[in-house]
């Protein structure tokens, strides 16, 4: 089942059920939202979770591509992503959460052919605040399917306050071919994060309380990368059909290792995904979190060879991303933009390294040295690090 046709798949499982489908998944939140770019498939429908009517319906489903800069250090396994793709369903008040997870499991079992034996869940064991879910986990038992309680890790929140709640999670085994399931989501890292399904019943304030909100809903989000990865039977979200001409083009071109290959991979496809979505690279913002993308693959790129360049970069990769997500600006000019940055870069790499030759800094650097070379001079303390390391 190649990407598109899981997409399909998952649309019409809930199109089928009454849901409307929500259309419009750029990276960029709403001006009255806070954060610099969507992290979560939820994100854009939090007024309605909050109770406020939503013009398409109750029920809806969606593609919502989102980047977390979170998970950067993590980027080069197998399952993490920049910029990843999340498919979600939401009831506004409609139908109750065990329906929610009646019809996952319908899904997984009869849509995407996971075996039942494959499926573990993890439920909300209970805080000081709120008691365990024993909603979810009366459900699961029903289904047959086993169940392990869980802490703070299976209670949703997109942040310090707004709604939230109590967070079934299913896993699914991808453990070696024919190898039975063994141990749980908390003994065995085999047990693979797949599909979450959040009741949420709660509004938290700055303070730490929660109140009950006036219209409890659902949310669901299950990463398309990783779903994908399952059904094609991949160890990595890298080696899917989305990934197959980085992954057969990036090696080759540049002859990197597994995990800079993916790295090298991931921010770039990244890059183009934000550059299509109108940002621009900047000192401030969503145009710095570009800016950093980019150094960090440039950094690794130049590891060991400086020749390697983005201008060997085929604009067919590019053009293949944008077409991907979707977004209408033009292949040249996000080359034209690429290369401009790795331009920039390669003459504050010459300062920084003139910089850190003088005598002064043939120490161990102190907190204000960083801080003066970052105020003074515009270099940021992870790109000292990286100077630091090769000389």
């Amino acid at each position: 089942m190649d990407t598109a046709r899981t997409v399909r798949t998952f649309n019409d499982f809930f199109r089928e059920r009454g849901h409307q489908l929500v259309t419009g998944s750029t990276l960029l939140p709403p001006p009255s939202d806070p954060v610099l770019f969507t992290t979560a498939g939820m994100q854009p429908l939090t007024p309605y979770l909050r109770g406020r009517p939503h013009p398409q319906g109750r029920r809806l489903v969606n593609l919502q591509r989102c980047l977390r800069t979170t998970d950067l250090d993590e980027i080069g396994d197998t399952t993490h992503l920049t910029v990843f793709e999340m498919l979600g369903s939401w009831s506004l008040g409609d139908y109750d959460h065990a329906q929610s997870l009646r019809w996952g499991y319908e899904l997984l079992r009869d849509g995407f052919g996971i075996p039942q034996e494959r499926l573990h869940v993890t439920v909300f064991g209970g805080s000081d605040q709120v008691g365990p879910d024993t909603e979810s986990l009366r459900v699961w038992e029903e289904l047959g399917l086993p169940v392990e309680k869980a802490g703070d890790e299976n209670w949703w929140s997109n942040g310090p306050a707004g709604p939230c709640g109590p967070d079934s999670e299913i896993f699914v085994w991808t453990g070696e071919t024919g190898t039975p399931p063994q141990g749980s989501p908390g003994t065995d890292p085999r047990w693979t994060e797949l599909w979450n399904h959040v009741h949420m019943r709660y509004e938290r304030h700055a303070d730490g309380t929660l109140v009950p909100l006036r219209q409890p809903g659902v949310d669901t989000g299950m990463g398309l990368e990783r779903l994908v990865a399952v059904l094609q039977g991949r160890r990595s979200v890298y080696d899917t059909d989305v990934f197959e001409p980085w992954m057969r083009t990036v090696p080759s071109l540049w002859g990197l290792d597994g995990p800079s290959t993916r790295l090298v991979s991931d921010h770039l496809r990244a890059g183009v995904v934000v550059l299509g979505d109108g940002v621009r690279p900047s000192n401030t913002g969503r145009g710095y979190v570009l800016r950093r993308l980019i150094r960090r693959l440039l950094t690794t790129l130049g590891r060991g060879d400086s020749s390697r360049t983005l201008a060997d970069l085929p604009p067919e990769l590019i053009e293949h991303t944008l077409d991907h997500f979707r977004q209408s600006v033009g292949r040249d000019l996000v080359r034209e933009v690429l290369l401009d940055e790795e331009q920039r870069f390669g003459k504050l790499l010459e300062r920084g390294s003139r910089l850190l030759s003088r005598p002064e800094y043939q120490k161990p650097l102190s907190e204000e040295d960083y801080a003066y070379l970052h105020d003074t001079h515009g270099l940021p303390r992870d790109l000292v690090a990286g100077l630091l390391a090769t000389r």
